[in-house]
């Protein structure tokens, strides 16, 4: 690796450590992806070679945490795994984690989820695994990967069979969220449903939460009356002014 920059060198050592590769192999997965590391480590785990040599330990983790007579990983499962990362099951890095497998429900996760998931985070020990968790934290510093992971959260905490997201749900997931985020209108925002709404949000709803709180600074000194916010969020605007949580100017 002598010829490689200090940071290229930094990638190829993380790529081995991570992934148990060699060199070789490192070199090559991080050439293929322009040396992006998740790029990297999507090309790796793509390969035939790799994904037969890795199957064995990516099934052993499955088999750890899924139910005795469900071929699922459920409540139990996801408790256990989180008490093997030493994370609290509330913390936002298993929503991270969810995010990457693609799972459907919340505290519930396939065969195909799991494992594909792992794939995707570049893992094949519990070991590894916990190791991993600061990059995933750091992902919610992206701008991009944060949107993605919002969006994700809708369906992902809603109830089966549900469209929209009960609001109790709604409240602890933007807390959750924006604490990342540091809002500092999330608390406002969380009152003002419960004392002027208390209904179910919809998937509109929380989309155009997002866009707003990306847009309109907390002060709303650039706040249009006449943009085509929905009605909830004009309310919520007259809310913090009626309460004067915000001076506006007229």
């Amino acid at each position: 690796m002598y010829k490689l920059g200090r940071g290229s060198r930094d990638k190829v050592q993380q790529f081995m450590t991570i992934t148990g590769a060699s060199e070789k192999v490192a070199l090559q997965a991080l050439k293929a992806s322009d040396w992006h590391l998740e790029g990297a480590f999507d090309f790796f785990y793509s390969q035939p070679q790799v994904s037969v040599a890795n199957s064995r330990h990516h099934e052993a983790m499955y088999n750890k945490y899924k139910e005795p007579d469900a071929d699922m990983i459920m409540v139990e499962g996801v408790s256990q795994l989180c008490n093997d990362l030493l994370v609290d099951p509330q913390d936002i890095v298993m929503l991270v984690i969810s995010w990457h497998m693609k799972a459907a429900t919340m505290c519930e996760f396939t065969h195909q989820e799991f494992i594909a998931g792992l794939q995707s985070i570049g893992v094949d020990s519990v070991e590894k695994f916990r190791e991993k968790l600061p990059s995933l934290r750091a992902e919610l510093k992206d701008d991009h990967k944060f949107c993605e992971i919002y969006n994700f959260a809708f369906a992902w905490a809603r109830e089966k069979g549900q469209k929209s997201l009960s609001l109790e749900t709604a409240i602890g997931m933007w807390q959750l969220l924006f604490a990342e985020r540091l809002w500092p209108l999330v608390d406002q925002w969380c009152q003002f449903l419960q004392v002027r709404h208390n209904k179910t949000i919809s998937r509109d709803t929380w989309a155009q939460l997002l866009e707003f709180v990306k847009t309109v600074d907390p002060q709303l000194s650039n706040y249009d009356e006449d943009g085509a916010w929905p009605y909830l969020i004009d309310e919520f605007v007259e809310y913090l002014t009626e309460n004067g949580f915000v001076q506006r100017k007229r």
